[in-house]
């Protein structure tokens, strides 16, 4: 997606001033967007917490670009390149004063996070950018079943969600190995929740993210995600890809082993607050029409309190 950079003989050199402040943009773009997230974040050492924010707002730039839907298809593409390219500018050396460039790569230089990973971040945002995609004549955009299997499904998910887990892990700091697949699995049922929540307002955008051969296995044509009802056909589906959702799920409790002990309440928090909402939205019997489901902020403090007691035990 973006051309190599060579190395500048004389690598810039950010005060730590800049670096301050960049970060403390990264935590407010964090703090203001990252409705699960921040809350996780918040029961991290200091150090981590930041780290964690950088990359948030540099796969909240990836988004911004990707839908933004103001521009056609391919200056969007062009805009992503761009981006990907000023990251690697800045990786490799070369001055920048965009700050959350400035904390991305200091993060980077950190805790040693490979550049292909957050090169894969970008490039699965990319992923939603259809070239194809036209509007209907009530000015709908016209629907897309994305991937065909379960399996064109999960690399999507694993570049856009897996690729985030492999990421915090070198933040939360792991030694064995098997933590990288479990995280991956992690990621893969976060993606999984999100969808089954977004699942009309995707389709108002055009996008239908549940596979083609699950939507033939129960009998539903893309249009009855933007009906105004939902069927007990697509009830029966969501509660299908709730299940395998939960089955990865299952990685948590191995993975909270393998990291390091100062990270644990933060997995802990996060993995909480997202098997919570699945489990309101099967409580409403998988109603994601009629408003979009999420927990409440009481939900989440309540969570996020007794990840402080984690922390602090």
């Amino acid at each position: 997606m973006s051309t190599a950079v060579q190395p500048m003989p004389s690598p810039f050199s950010p005060t730590a001033s800049q670096i301050a402040v960049a970060y403390s943009v990264c935590r407010s773009i964090t703090r203001s967007a990252a409705k699960n997230f921040y809350y996780a974040f918040l029961v991290l050492p200091a150090a981590k917490r930041q780290a964690l924010c950088a990359v948030y707002a540099y796969m909240r730039r990836c988004d911004d670009i990707a839908d933004d839907f103001k521009l056609p298809a391919y200056e969007r593409r062009q805009r992503l390149d761009a981006w990907l390219d000023a990251f690697h500018r800045a990786e490799s050396g070369h001055p920048t004063d965009d700050p959350v460039l400035l904390a991305l790569t200091d993060t980077q230089r950190r805790y040693r996070i490979p550049v292909e990973l957050l090169d894969q971040l970008a490039n699965g945002t990319g992923m939603d950018i259809q070239d194809g995609a036209t509007l209907s004549s009530s000015g709908a955009a016209e629907l897309q079943v994305l991937y065909r299997t379960f399996s064109d499904l999960r690399q999507y998910c694993y570049r856009v969600a897996s690729v985030v887990g492999l990421v915090c892990i070198r933040i939360f700091g792991y030694r064995d190995p098997a933590a990288e697949t479990l995280a991956e699995n992690l990621g893969l049922a976060f993606q999984l929740t999100n969808i089954i929540r977004d699942v009309q307002e995707d389709a108002a955008m055009g996008r239908i993210y549940i596979p083609a051969e699950d939507l033939e296995r129960f009998k539903i044509a893309p249009s009855e995600f933007r009906e105004a009802a939902i069927s007990e056909r697509v009830r029966w589906l969501l509660a299908a890809e709730a299940d395998r959702a939960r089955e990865y799920y299952g990685s948590a409790r191995e993975l909270m082993l393998l990291i390091d002990e100062d990270s644990q309440p933060a997995l802990w928090v996060l993995v909480t607050i997202y098997r919570r909402l699945l489990e309101k939205i099967s409580d409403r019997k998988y109603d994601v029409f009629r408003k979009k489901i999420r927990l409440t902020v009481r939900e989440k403090v309540v969570i996020l309190g007794k990840g402080l007691v984690k922390r602090l035990a």
